[in-house]
Formats: structure tokens, sequence, C-alpha cells
């Protein structure tokens, strides 16, 4: 039998929302604990190296050579078995290696296009999971999601969506607290514009709910990351970062993702962001790079899905895009096939990111 779960007429929640953003955005809530350093803890999300195929005992082992301090392991994908006793061995060896992980859940919105009903038996059975995991891997949160941006143009809008995933949280309060684990919430994909993950923190509780942040989706959901971090950076519990660029093109714009210090992100700033209103979070990084992706934000139908989006709310990214240009796109050289040099490529990017936060943002407290 599936779990009853609390009502919310679609009215209070309508009427509710935008006004507790707006008050959410401003509370210091959900700050961690600072570094005993001072320096911001570096973290390999597992995403950055997918080519690879790699399970979790092998990305712990890679994270310990590069020097990372934490490991972010997103979905239950990485894990070769979810039985106890195999999450187990998972955590010694993080342990032995002095890597701290932290971990995801995936979907828990059963209408989003993203929702594997086939594997997820339902989103309160996932939120369950998620909650094992944490508490078995040592992971001070979980991440949770709605999908991505297709969400927003289906029957209800992104609302509906957001009003099924805050049913869910709800549900799991007590079970969060039991386990002194918390929720954090993703904007994932262009799904969520921080006003609507303001909107989940606060009617979720943020006491038991903050941002798991994503820089470069909050660019596809139209926003300016720089000013993204600053409005819900005291939520954040985790991040999954990357440089971005972004540049004017037929029907509004073309963004593209690089490695960090390659783009608009003042990583500086950045970094000083997330180490003054998130204190301890780690600065988890995400490399995707060499893929162009359409905004085209002048059209009726782009902007369809941003219903209540008004002109103000896109100045930041505005001024952004005057300031962006295209990105050059690498290729793999005569004799490399497409799967080696997207390892090779994944790889150089990322050594790259940890190299430019280490030298100029304060980042990493194990020594390179």
């Amino acid at each position: 039998m599936k779990p009853k779960i609390p009502h919310i007429h679609r009215r209070d929640f309508l009427k509710k929302g935008a006004g507790a953003a707006a008050a959410l955005a401003t509370t210091g809530a959900l700050q961690a604990k600072p570094s005993k350093t001072g320096r911001i803890p570096l973290g390999l999300d597992a995403h950055s190296v997918r080519g690879m195929k790699w399970k979790a005992p092998q990305l712990i082992e890679y994270a310990a050579e590069i020097k990372a301090d934490a490991l972010l392991l997103n979905t239950p994908n990485y894990y070769e078995s979810l039985d106890d006793s195999y999450l187990k061995k998972v955590r010694k060896l993080a342990d032995a290696n002095d890597i701290r992980i932290y971990t995801g859940a995936g979907s828990i919105a059963e209408r989003s296009v993203t929702y594997n009903a086939d594997k997820q038996e339902s989103p309160e059975k996932t939120l369950e999971l998620g909650i094992r995991l944490a508490t078995t891997l040592g992971s001070p949160v979980v991440n949770f999601r709605i999908g991505m941006i297709s969400d927003r143009y289906m029957d209800g809008g992104i609302e509906a969506h957001m009003e099924d995933v805050i049913k869910v949280l709800r549900w799991g309060r007590s079970r969060a607290q039991d386990a002194n684990i918390k929720f954090a919430f993703e904007n994932h994909a262009g799904d969520l514009r921080s006003e609507e993950i303001l909107t989940i923190i606060k009617e979720a509780g943020p006491d038991i709910c903050g941002s798991m942040l994503d820089p470069g989706n909050g660019l596809w959901a139209l926003e300016d990351p720089m000013k993204q971090i600053q409005i819900l950076g005291p939520h954040v519990l985790c991040t999954s970062i990357r440089d971005y660029m972004v540049w004017e093109s037929e029907g509004g714009a073309t963004f593209q993702w690089t490695r960090i210090g390659n783009g608009l992100m003042d990583p500086p700033a950045f970094a000083n962001h997330l180490a003054t209103l998130a204190p301890g979070v780690p600065f988890f990084v995400e490399t995707i790079s060499n893929s162009a992706r359409p905004l085209p934000f002048l059209t009726d139908e782009h902007m369809a899905g941003f219903p209540k989006l008004k002109a103000e709310g896109l100045l930041d990214f505005l001024r952004l895009l005057r300031r962006g240009k295209p990105l050059e796109l690498a290729m793999p050289p005569a004799g490399m096939d497409q799967r080696e040099f997207d390892q090779k490529h994944q790889k150089e990017e990322l050594l790259k990111s940890f190299k430019y936060l280490r030298k100029h943002c304060n980042c990493g407290i194990k020594k390179a």
C-alpha cells in the first residue's frame, strides 16, 4: 500500500509560495560548520568522469588519487549493490582514504519525465532509500530533484511538480529527523529557478530541507549563476559546480558549460559567497564541457514554460548574455576514437578545474 501523505490545496500553495520564498531568501538557516582550516573542501562530482563508467570503489580511489576531500555520488547507479553490507564496505574504503561521501537518490516527482516507474516503487520509497544511503555512507545530506526543463511544459507546469515533491518531503520529515539527515533539493537540467527552490525549502521546512546548488543549471533556467549563489547561498547543503558561457544566437541564446576558470563565472567571488553563506559545504566540481545547447527564450514556445517570469527577472541573465562569446569545441585527434577522447578530455577538464580552484579560490584542504 502506498504511504499516505498530506494534501496541499493548490490555492494555499500558490498564495504562500512567493511571499514565503522572499522571506526565506534573507534567513541564515542551514549553514554548515566552517572548515577547521578555513579552506573550502574540494569535491569530485562523479559525473565529471562519467566516461570511465566507474562504480563507487573506483571513484573513491580516483578521488583519493587527485587529493579530493569529498566525493558526490548523486545517483544510486554508482553502487554495485544497495545491500547494507556492500554500502558499509564502500564507506569503509572512503574512510580509509579520508574521503567524505555525499549522496543523492534522484527524482521524487512521480509525474516527471525522468521518473523511472519501472525502478522506483514510489517517491516515498525513493526518499526512504535516499535516507538509508546517506545514513549508511555517512553523508550529511541526501539530494533529490524533480527532473528537467521539459517538466515545465507538462499539465500544471512546474508548480504541479513542486506540489508533488513538497508532499513527499513533508511525509519524510520525521524520518529525516530520526536519521539526522537533511534533504538537499537540486535545480536540475533547467527545471527550477531560485525562487521555486526557495518555495520548496520553505514549504518542506528549512530545518530539514535546503539547496543542492547547480549554477550551470541555473543558467539553463535563464538565471545568472552569480546571482543564484547570493539568493540560495544561506540554504546550500551540497553543490555541483562548473563554469559556463552563454552568447546571443538565433531565437535568443546558446549556452555551453566548461571547466572552472574558462567561462563567465567569477570563481573567486563564487567561492567566497559559498564559504561565507554556507561554510563547510564542499565545492563539488562537475565538469561538463564540449557541448552547446540552445536557449530560445525569444520564442513564445520556450517562454510558455516560464509563465510567471517577468522582464525584471531576466535582467541579470541578459547582462550576462551580452558578455559572452562562443567557445570552440574540442575534437578527437586523428587515430583516437570518441570514447577514448571523451575519457581523456573529461579528466583533463576536471584536473584543470581543481588546479584553478586550489590556486585562486582557497579550495582544497588536502595538499595537492
